[in-house]
């Protein structure tokens, strides 16, 4: 029975056949009413367990905002993360930003559900997926085609300066509003959709049913709300936790032309060496090195980079052009964190820096992330017309 816009009554037995009660909170994660709805529904309800749109490491998070202002940096790029983390800090700052036009930190909702059943004693369960999961298998499911639509995406919001007021977000969380906005979504990008909607709910589900108690209440985000509910209501079979919580591999085919081109590269430059001597086979090797490692240190310039991490840039480009395991990013970023290491101010105002293109090469968290980022396509040019050169000589 619907009670209102926000909140959703399931009223279903257990295994037992005890009568079990399941109460949904949609809400918007930057709005003051959201927040105090959930303070007020679970102190009107004193449910038996409490479950929130969180997982252990944004609990901590919230818990302590200023926690990945600590983050060894250093560590994250060694950990092939810095990926996750620039995706997770335009989102998060996207989020703040909105949050500051209403005057409510994002996840306040989600901050007070967990403090309200803490202190009333109430079972908390953190009931989404992990969020590097969720990241990683966006990602890896998305085809390649649509990875730089999605990425255009994700960067066409630092320059959006769309406000949003609590009545706008108001009518955004009704349900039809939401249910239209999936459904547009899931068109333009159905893989993403479907892991970061349809699994999540399916996830979501699976931990508000299996929650102990009688009495539940769940607060989640208003786009999953419906989601949640048809799949509790009408009993539908759930995919296991594991098998939505892995990191899909991706299909050999990409392995074997990823190893494929550079052993055609070399092959081809030793053939054109024992066709046209040495002298041409090392013409073409030194080619190949200024056109990936030149490509790269211009990359590493424009990001504003430390002379060490320019030099690096035009050593490492020509080597790692030849593998598909690492890019020249990942050497330039970690070179680049060593020379310039940020410093804690910067870290502070890192997602207010991000909304703000000319202030990207003043701060040095986003010089390290522009050292990661801008090195890659102009060796990939410079990689293009090396092997243009090479066909011309065979």
């Amino acid at each position: 029975m619907t009670e209102s816009a926000d909140i959703y009554r399931i009223n279903k037995e257990n295994t037992q056949g005890t009568p079990r009660e399941i109460i949904l909170i949609g809400t918007a994660h930057i709005s003051q009413a959201s927040k105090d709805l959930v303070r007020e529904t679970i102190e009107a309800e004193k449910p038996d367990t409490v479950c929130v749109e969180l997982d252990d490491g944004r609990l901590k998070s919230i818990k302590d905002p200023d926690r990945w202002k600590t983050m060894d940096l250093r560590q994250v790029i060694k950990n092939k993360q810095l990926g996750t983390l620039i995706a997770n800090l335009v989102l998060g700052s996207y989020q703040k930003r909105m949050g500051t036009q209403t005057g409510v930190k994002p996840g306040s909702e989600l901050k007070e559900a967990v403090d309200v059943a803490e202190n009333a004693g109430h079972e908390l369960v953190l009931a989404d997926r992990d969020i590097k999961i969720t990241l990683r298998r966006t990602w890896a499911c998305t085809p390649w085609y649509r990875k730089l639509s999605l990425l255009g995406g994700l960067f066409a919001s630092i320059f959006d300066k769309t406000e949003v007021s609590e009545e706008e977000l108001a009518k955004i969380k009704e349900q039809d509003a939401l249910n239209g906005m999936m459904q547009e979504f899931g068109k333009s990008f159905p893989e993403v959709k479907q892991v970061l909607i349809d699994e999540r709910d399916q996830f979501l589900a699976s931990k508000i049913k299996n929650a102990p108690g009688n009495k539940i209440v769940a607060v989640v985000g208003a786009g999953h709300m419906r989601g949640i509910a048809s799949i509790i209501e009408e009993d539908k079979e759930l995919p296991s936790e594991e098998s939505i919580s892995v990191i899909p591999k991706s299909a050999p085919i990409w392995k074997i032309i990823g190893w494929a081109i550079p052993i055609a590269i070399i092959a081809s430059i030793i053939a054109v060496g024992i066709h046209a001597g040495a002298a041409k086979a090392g013409e073409l090797s030194l080619q190949w090195a200024m056109l990936t490692g030149g490509g790269a240190m211009l990359g590493t310039i424009i990001a504003g980079g430390h002379p060490l991490t320019i030099l690096v840039a035009l050593i490492t480009a020509p080597f790692t052009g030849l593998t598909p395991l690492i890019g020249v990013g990942f050497f330039t970023a970690l070179t680049q964190v060593y020379m310039r290491p940020p410093r804690v101010a910067e870290m502070e105002t890192l997602t207010d820096d991000i909304w703000q293109v000319k202030r990207w090469w003043k701060n040095r968290v986003t010089r390290v992330i522009l050292c990661f980022l801008c090195p890659g396509l102009p060796a990939i040019v410079g990689k293009i017309l090396a092997i243009f050169n090479i066909y011309q000589a065979l």
